[in-house]
């Protein structure tokens, strides 16, 4: 992936949880020289915490990134490796410095680092995802995640909810979720992508033997998509759905909740997977990996997936997005 010619975005960068992996994985990713010039990068995050994990990693960020401290503990209040408050407290701040550089029009997108969700909640703040966070500090009540990777991509119509609330699904839900995927296609530059929607039930629902709920909800859903132009199919048995897109008879994939969609994705390249927040008023992608508590500090962090983040924000902040053919009806 290459950001457009002559285009140099401004991308935030989160520090993610001080005492994980995630300062040593953005120092690592914005010291490669094939990812700093991609962008002009501005990290949030605390300056001490910052220092420390450029000694644990043998390496410098650039001169030429701009860190903005928010104003959160040094590395004292917490320690490497554990579950805090203090930490949860210091990574949701520097989620809100970034968010408010792009609600400013002072950076393009923002690329995050992990969380984690048992340290917010021990700090009292509410917290089920950084998409769902961003898009309360946005005042957007309704987001998806879409997770990508160099073979396949897949959107999710739910994610951070209880399986059986999951599966209480609606026509329009899924219609907007297959609507946010057609429209961050046109972002990879992807032109009228062949969209495959899961069924919620095994074998789709096997004609309402194994369930109602494809035939009510999500058949409904795609011929209203079909309507306004957006190349989509199903529902579609989830069992046989994602080996056929890895073999590229599909561009995207719509899955019905967290883990149909995670999984494959996972097993297919854990390393390499991106998430990508749709239905923000901003443009939010971040590694799809956790805080790694027990290598933190150790040098061990690969970072594969924070640059994969990193690559993908740029292109996707140097394409101007295209009018949805479905605005247009």
């Amino acid at each position: 992936m290459s950001a457009s010619a002559g285009v140099c975005p401004n991308i935030a960068v989160t520090m993610g949880d001080p005492a994980g992996i995630g300062p040593e994985v953005v120092v690592k990713a914005l010291a490669d020289s094939q990812i700093s010039g991609l962008a002009r990068w501005t990290v949030a995050g605390n300056v001490p915490v910052l220092h420390q994990a450029e000694e644990i990693t043998g390496l410098r960020l650039p001169e030429t990134v701009t860190i903005i401290d928010p104003g959160v503990p040094g590395p004292e209040p917490f320690k490497i490796g554990q579950v805090s408050a203090a930490a949860g407290l210091a990574g949701l701040a520097c989620v809100r410095a970034a968010v408010e550089l792009c609600l400013e029009g002072r950076a393009d997108a923002i690329v995050t680092a992990p969380l984690s969700k048992e340290a917010v909640t021990l700090a009292g703040e509410r917290f089920s995802g950084h998409t769902e966070y961003i898009a309360a500090l946005c005042g957007v009540a309704d987001s998806r995640m879409l997770l990508v990777n160099d073979r396949m991509r897949v959107v999710h119509v739910s994610t951070h909810v209880p399986l059986r609330a999951a599966c209480e699904i609606s026509t329009e839900r899924i219609l907007r979720t297959i609507e946010l995927g057609r429209e961050a296609m046109d972002r990879l530059g992807v032109d009228n992508p062949r969209i495959a929607v899961c069924g919620l039930n095994p074998h789709a629902g096997e004609s309402g033997l194994f369930g109602d709920e494809d035939g009510r909800f999500i058949a409904p859903a795609v011929e209203l998509a079909r309507a306004k132009g957006i190349r989509c199919f199903g529902p579609l048995p989830a069992d046989t759905v994602f080996l056929k897109a890895v073999r590229g008879e599909h561009d995207l994939v719509v899955a019905m909740y967290h883990d149909q969609g995670h999984i494959p994705m996972k097993l297919l390249d854990f390393e390499h997977t991106v998430n990508v927040s749709l239905g923000l008023p901003i443009l939010r992608t971040s590694v799809d990996h956790g805080t790694a508590f027990d290598i933190a500090g150790k040098n061990l962090a690969d970072p594969g997936s924070m640059k994969a983040a990193l690559k993908l924000a740029a292109v996707m902040a140097a394409r101007r997005p295209r009018r949805a053919a479905w605005e247009t009806s």
